[in-house]
């Protein structure tokens, strides 16, 4: 079951260890009262909204001063959650929070769960499911693509699509349903095709967006693979801007592989530089081959890299759908060429900006980033619910229709929330820190 409303709830919003400020929230229908049962200063209770003072969090059965700090007052409905609520902002010390914590508990308000204060948010109308989906992955953002996939997120730039969508789905239902009054009026089969169609290619043209959506959410795994000495840890310490591998002129340096995090274009990746891949009797140095492969299988993509101032080698087997061929060492006299790889040189830093282009291109999936990207896995499997639906009621019988278009409008509305149950509500808002 979801947690009472009736509660006030007090958490730290701040993150965990020492810092220059903590930050307490206090949230619910005697946040005011409570806050000002610690508070010496301007009294909360007599505050407008949207001010904030400075004062002293004391003890009220000792009268010790905890800490000096500042309290910030929200009048209901202009606040995060919907309701009145107060943070008190105290230096960052874990023993303040702490205190200031159980003075707030001691008075009457309760810890509040995980998410509680963003779940209010939605119980009170504030945000909808999707925009409090977007909260948590604004706060979890690590690169720049996310952070702003996760603001079109929680300024409704997908809801609005998401509502714009389901409006146009729900006045065609209308128009089906009206038949059981008026069956001599009929629908244009014509009409419901185009409507139906255009819904189909919209709900397309969001699922086209899902992997880059999970890449900015979840980071990509790059693999570089080639042959011994072909240039892999030299490109790896070149994209990273440091040396990160240990290169050396003899082959079979890397006998294992190691990973390396860093951001191409916004995106988080973790690239993994791997053991040179030929054919070997030493079994410490095939150990390694089978390893490189294995990378490779489990990465989002793949580098293959060519030594272009030696004889070609004989490429491994790799899946090339997901695979950017190099040819490394362009500063050196080639030996081969073909325009299927991208000439690189680790030393020099020629082709590294056009390489770095090609590896967001690939990752993103021409996905545009001035557009809102599927990021939820939920949102992904609503999406497609609804595209079946819509699929299956495009040739059908009117009434079967009806019945495809409501199914459809609730699989669409599952991403907003409207049409959605405790059990999810509750296992969305598990997901976030208390606090928040």
């Amino acid at each position: 079951m979801l947690p009472s409303l009736a509660d006030t709830i007090a958490a730290v919003a701040s993150p965990p260890g020492v810092g220059g400020v903590g930050v307490v929230r206090l949230s619910g229908p005697r946040a005011l009262e409570l806050a000002a049962t610690v508070w010496r200063g301007r009294d909360p209770r007599e505050s407008p909204g949207g001010r904030f003072w400075h004062g002293w969090v004391y003890d009220p059965a000792s009268g010790e001063t905890v800490d000096e700090a500042l309290l910030l007052v929200f009048r209901a409905p202009h606040s995060y959650t919907g309701e009145d609520a107060v943070e008190l902002q105290t230096h960052g010390s874990p023993a303040v929070l702490r205190r200031v914590l159980e003075l707030l508990y001691a008075a009457g308000a309760r810890p509040a769960a995980p998410g509680e204060f963003t779940l209010r948010a939605f119980l009170h109308g504030r945000l909808d499911l999707a925009q409090a989906e977007s909260v948590l992955a604004l706060v979890e953002a690590e690169s720049e693509t996310a952070r702003r996939q996760a603001l079109r997120g929680l300024t409704s730039e997908l809801s609005r699509r998401i509502h714009g969508l389901n409006q146009r789905l729900l006045d065609l239902l209308a128009h089906v349903q009206a038949l059981l009054d008026y069956p001599e009026e009929g629908v244009d089969p014509h009409h419901a095709r185009e409507v139906i169609d255009g819904a189909v290619a919209e709900i397309d043209a969001l699922l086209s967006t899902a992997r880059a959506g999970r890449v900015a959410r979840e980071g990509a795994r790059l693999a570089l693979v080639g042959a011994p000495n072909a240039g892999k840890s030299s490109l790896l310490n070149a994209l990273l801007g440091y040396e990160r591998a240990l290169v050396h002129h003899q082959p079979g340096t890397t006998r294992d592989y190691l990973e390396a995090p860093l951001e191409i274009g916004g995106v988080p990746i973790v690239a993994v530089d791997t053991a040179g891949v030929r054919p070997t009797s030493d079994p410490v140095e095939a150990a390694g081959v089978e390893r490189a492969l294995a990378a490779a299988r489990a990465a989002d993509l793949i580098l293959y890299l060519a030594d272009r101032s030696a004889p070609r080698p004989e490429p491994p087997e790799l899946p090339w759908e997901r695979t950017l061929k190099l040819a490394t060492k362009a500063d050196l006299e080639p030996a081969w060429r073909d325009d299927g790889y991208l000439e690189v040189s680790a030393l020099s830093g020629a082709g590294l900006e056009e390489l770095k282009a090609a590896i967001k291109s690939r990752l993103l999936a021409g996905a545009c980033e001035g557009e809102v990207w599927i990021t939820s896995e939920r949102h992904r499997q609503a999406l497609e619910e609804a595209r079946g639906h819509l699929l299956e009621g495009r040739d059908a019988p009117e009434d079967l229709l009806g019945m495809s278009l409501e199914a459809a409008s609730r699989s669409l509305a599952r991403i907003t929330g409207e049409e959605v149950g405790e059990e999810v509500i509750a296992r969305v808002f598990a997901n976030f820190c208390v606090g928040k």
